[in-house]
């Protein structure tokens, strides 16, 4: 694998919205972001990757975008991200935009001017269609937020489609006028001093060749727009190009959302030459997806957890890299989803941190993540913003559930769960604002704050930065980066192991879930030795050890152990 120089890196995705407010209006900006600027070196963070700032009406919290050159003036100014980026390069720190061109905002230029002229040269940037005088619809596809992707183009009629909100109209492809003014937009954005881009719900922008109805999964007659993206070819066509005109001009890193690429796709995608230089490992989504509704989703647990991991390698190989996580903008916090309530403690939260971070690829950090923050119990659905989470109330309601499951579901799915405030103090709205902040914080900032971690060793940000430091100490970051990943496939429940292979050493990572000691049996090595013993690089606290061949974790505990082979007689 050709050496890139991100892939001994460290991420952290960053939500402005609610990661910090400068000037007590309650919504975070661009000059909080600088403000912790100092706050993500010290953790060891190389590259941040920024949620949506462009201008935009806010419908689907930014990603529907209304002007791609310009800043929201509720995040700052252009002279703000300009100083941002300037700051950030200082600090040793690359920033990464949010490209999200599936689809703009219907307050954009271009929507406006389709609407006043639909065959003219703007109504080719979208999918029109012509409205049926009995009303029936193109497709029957259902729209990522619910209802029909189909709505009517104000003034007109036709219809135009959209894949997530009806403000969010997908553009088209197909027309190569579309692909120009996105590449010339990538290619400003570059020559600004970005690091590249995480790319946004991408597999989208591919439709089939022929529209056509698919059998209805609910009662409301519509069917899950996946369905049109298993019948969709050609993809490479429009994201070689975006790669050969717009990225490799300027070296850009590039992480893909890519949620179902298609078999045998996986090269493509991130091997040499790939469209990105990273995709995220959303095994674990893809293992829990619903059926009729987030109520439907299949729970997971740390052996689930440990089930989609190994495969996720199998599957991978030495192709190229993942990125890896175990949260982010759209999931629900990592500590909550993945450790139930009984176990949800702060070495429980470490021995996560420790098995994932370690693993082969990119590891991101979800703001917050880094100091355990939790899900928020919801109350009642006023107390929603997410438009997912409302249609998904409505959905569990129509399917029988009452008023308190369903909104149990959304304490446990709704993406609100990783979008409240940053917990920098325990001090009023958790030090994120001095005024009223657009969405509640989690009450529970009184313990679980940036400002309490930092003067405790045994914190989980302290370990977080311990696991950092390991993952770029000369020493084991050849293994840690470039090492094979070798599951320890014979853990009981609740454990996690594996180990990373290097050249002339390997490391054990290993987890234990369970209050109770656990004995993790090692695989032998190459030529049929045993592991005598190890060093241990890092731990949660609680103790660890490597004894003829087997590893011993403490209830909770978790560690990184360099191993040392039997000596041959």
């Amino acid at each position: 694998m050709e050496k890139k120089w991100w892939h001994d890196k460290v991420a952290y995705q960053i939500y402005p919205k609610s990661f910090m407010d400068s000037n007590g209006d309650g919504i975070g900006d661009l000059q909080g972001v600088i403000s912790k600027l100092d706050y993500l070196k010290e953790l060891g963070v190389d590259i941040v990757w920024l949620s949506p700032i462009y201008q935009s009406p806010l419908a689907d919290e930014g990603y529907d975008i209304s002007d791609y050159y310009a800043i929201d003036q509720r995040f700052g100014s252009m002279q703000d991200m300009e100083e941002l980026i300037a700051e950030a390069k200082k600090r040793g720190i690359t920033i990464l935009m949010d490209l999200v061109v599936n689809h703009c905002s219907d307050e954009h230029e271009w929507f406006k001017k389709a609407c006043e002229d639909p065959d003219g040269k703007y109504g080719k940037f979208f999918y029109l269609r012509d409205k049926d005088p009995e009303g029936k619809l193109p497709t029957n596809w259902r729209s990522y937020f619910g209802g029909p992707c189909w709505e009517q183009l104000p003034g007109t009629g036709k219809l135009y489609l959209h894949v997530f909100h009806k403000k969010q109209p997908d553009l088209n492809w197909e027309n190569p006028e579309v692909r120009k003014e996105v590449y010339k937009n990538i290619r400003w954005w570059m020559e600004k001093g970005i690091g590249g881009f995480r790319i946004d719900a991408i597999i989208n922008i591919k439709k089939p060749e022929v529209f056509r109805d698919y059998p209805a999964d609910r009662d409301d007659g519509l069917c899950s727009i996946i369905n049109m993206l298993k019948d969709a070819r050609g993809i490479g066509e429009f994201l070689g190009e975006m790669r050969d005109k717009a990225f490799k001009p300027y070296d850009a890193f590039t992480a893909g959302e890519v949620f179902n690429e298609k078999e045998g796709e996986l090269p493509l995608f991130i091997g040499e030459n790939g469209y990105f230089s990273t995709m995220f490992d959303f095994s674990v989504e893809m293992y829990e997806r619903e059926g009729r509704g987030w109520f439907d989703k299949r729970p997971v647990d740390i052996d689930a957890f440990r089930d989609c991991m190994f495969s996720a390698h199998k599957k991978i190989g030495d192709i190229g890299f993942y990125s890896t996580i175990i949260e982010n903008h759209d999931e629900p916090r990592g500590a909550s989803r993945l450790l139930n309530d009984e176990i949800r403690n702060e070495s429980a939260k470490k021995a996560l941190a420790t098995v994932y971070f370690l693993r082969r690829g990119l590891p991101f950090i979800y703001q917050g993540q880094e100091i355990g923050m939790e899900n928020k119990k919801i109350r009642s659905v006023e107390e929603l913003d997410d438009i997912s989470s409302i249609d998904a109330y409505k959905v569990a309601i129509d399917a029988g559930l009452t008023e308190e499951e369903a909104l149990k579901t959304l304490s446990s799915h709704s993406r609100d769960n990783a979008r409240t405030p940053m917990q920098w103090s325990d001090e009023m709205h958790a030090g994120f604002t001095t005024g009223e902040p657009w969405l509640r914080e989690n009450p529970n900032y009184a313990a679980i704050n940036v400002k309490e971690q930092q003067g405790r060793e045994d914190s989980v940000l302290s370990h977080y930065k311990k696991l950092i430091a390991l993952r770029k100490d000369p020493a084991y970051k050849e293994t840690i980066v470039y090492g094979d990943f070798v599951p320890c496939e014979n853990c009981g429940g609740s454990l996690i192991a594996y180990l990373r292979k290097g050249v002339d050493q390997t490391i054990l990572v290993a987890g234990n879930f369970t209050p109770d000691e656990k004995t993790v049996e090692l695989p032998l090595t190459a030529d049929g030795r045993r592991y005598a013993g190890g060093k241990v690089l890092l731990d949660n606290g609680r103790e660890a050890s490597v004894e003829d061949g087997s590893v011993r974790l403490d209830g909770f505990g978790a560690a990184a152990i360099l191993l040392e082979e039997l000596k041959k007689s």
